[in-house]
């Protein structure tokens, strides 16, 4: 466990070190921005959707006492999908979606060996290759973690509107009342922390695989399980430290 932490903490290292080309690796950043925010874009928005709607009916159905206002269902739905479904679910499904096709991608260059031809023409490999996927990582999760929030709350509005279990009027005021702006910066510190484990770590399952095509979809799917494993940690650290 020791020897992987030293590793992983000179990978880093090694990873941002001062760039030989400025250009070259802004370009590269910007195409691992693409890759990260706008080819998750579409699986984060079905998700958010639908679980803020079924998180809106679950509460509804919850709230069978006639003293409890019906407008708790809009903050409860607020603040669960703030602090807790659009950051930490999201990010897990980020971890299967992003950090397979990092641990994949690095780990098949490992094995054709077009990692060390970088290293024979003095590139830095692991600024080039991983630091770009860290800084999209850090970036891009927390533009995901903000429209997730948008749709799930829009999602538990449908719910309303489709369901009736509550008037959307009554959600609206909910999802209005007592709004704590703590809340929005622990998902975003959450969401920033998560898309550096999920770059970190599955850059380096991939960057360290040896062998063949066998190897490269075990260090995937490593680096998914570590990642997923570690989102969790961090959730409850920052949970407890920042609330």
């Amino acid at each position: 466990m020791f020897t992987s932490l030293g590793r992983y903490i000179l990978l880093l290292q090694l990873s941002f070190r001062k760039p030989e080309k400025f250009k070259v690796y802004w370009a590269e950043v910007m195409r691992e921005m693409v890759s990260v925010g706008i080819g998750s874009l579409g699986i984060i928005s079905i998700i958010s959707l639908f679980i803020g709607a079924a998180t809106t009916i679950q509460v509804a159905f919850q709230l069978s006492s006639p003293l409890v206002p019906r407008s708790i269902a809009g903050s409860i739905a607020r603040d669960s999908t703030i602090l807790e479904f659009s950051p930490t679910i999201s990010s897990l499904v980020l971890a299967g979606r992003v950090g397979s096709s990092i641990a994949s991608q690095i780990g098949t260059m490992r094995v054709t060996e077009q990692i060390d031809a970088l290293e024979i023409m003095g590139v830095n490999a692991p600024g080039y290759l991983i630091a770009p996927k860290i800084i999209a990582g850090i970036t891009m999760v927390p533009l995901l973690v903000i429209a997730s929030i948008t749709l799930g709350i829009t999602g538990g509005w449908l719910a309303c509107v489709l369901s009736g279990d509550v008037s959307p009027s009554d959600y609206i005021a909910g999802v209005q009342g007592d709004f704590n702006g703590l809340t929005v910066r622990v998902a975003l510190v959450k969401a920033a922390v998560f898309g550096f484990i999920i770059a970190s770590i599955c850059a380096y399952q991939g960057f360290y695989t040896s062998g063949g095509a066998l190897e490269v979809g075990q260090s995937a799917t490593k680096g998914v399980v570590y990642s997923c494993v570690m989102i969790l940690f961090a959730d409850l650290v920052i949970t407890r430290l920042m609330l």
